[in-house]
């Protein structure tokens, strides 16, 4: 029996994940964090982590980058592997984390969607292929909630395409405060927010009479916390400290 600690159980994607657990035979959430406290849940709820006192194998997190601090501490002090699913950290957290799985074993990704990721090897392959001749565009949409913007998964879209790039690719956020002829090095990044659109983000190659298009578009948040409990039982399976990713978990599932 996997044992899950929640963080941010008593938030949209906390509570999804808390549905999927129970539907697994194999998973058993033991006890969540969350500011609000206990909060109609079927298991303990503390404020922070470090007042937590059950037995865990993983913690799946999707709260702010708030709690990063108190997750990290919390993570090496018992210790415990930690599955990071929030998006919105800036680069002094990541450096955190980065320092952190040295000692642990941490699961980070902007999108918890097998699809992405495989959206992701498909952008690198057309960049390789189309680069040098096509504009590329990233357009990320998402519901009015989200207060991070760009997304974190355009982000990632963005770096598959850059890496695959034969020069420097400069990224564009927008375009209202551009007075400028379109750099031919450039990858624009838009933000949609509106409504309750769960994610779409679509990449867009465009060259001299012809356009490629890339969509990904998430129709639940399921995907996304079903993807975050298939990384938590992949963390349980992990015997070294490290910085893992979706990556990772697709290529064990081939």
């Amino acid at each position: 029996m996997v044992k899950i600690l929640i963080s941010g159980c008593n938030g949209h994607m906390g509570r999804v994940v808390a549905d999927i657990c129970a539907a697994e035979a194999d998973i058993e959430v033991v006890g969540g964090f969350d500011l609000l406290g206990q909060s109609g849940q079927d298991f303990p709820v503390w404020s922070a982590p470090n007042a937590c006192t059950v037995a865990a194998d993983a913690v799946i997190d999707f709260s702010s980058p708030a709690a990063l601090d108190g997750l990290l501490e919390f993570g090496k002090s018992r210790p415990i592997p930690l599955v990071l699913a929030t998006t919105g950290y800036t680069q002094e957290q990541l450096d955190q984390i980065d320092a952190a799985a040295q000692s642990i074993p941490i699961f980070r990704s902007a999108n918890m969607s097998l699809g992405i990721n495989v959206l992701l090897d498909l952008v690198r392959r057309a960049a390789a292929v189309l680069g040098e001749r096509f504009d590329i565009e990233i357009v990320e949409r998402h519901h009015n909630r989200k207060v991070d913007a760009p997304s974190g998964t355009a982000l990632m879209i963005a770096g598959a395409a850059a890496s695959a790039l034969p020069y420097q690719a400069e990224y564009v956020y927008d375009r209202h405060t551009v007075r400028q002829r379109r750099g031919s090095r450039e990858i624009g990044i838009s933000a949609v927010r509106g409504g309750n659109i769960v994610g779409d983000h679509e990449i867009i190659f465009a060259g001299r009479d012809e356009v490629i298009e890339l969509r990904h578009s998430a129709m639940g948040r399921e995907v996304f916390a079903s993807g975050a409990v298939r990384a938590a039982r992949f963390l349980t399976t992990v015997s070294k400290p490290g910085l893992y990713s979706m990556s990772d978990l697709v290529a064990e599932i081939k």
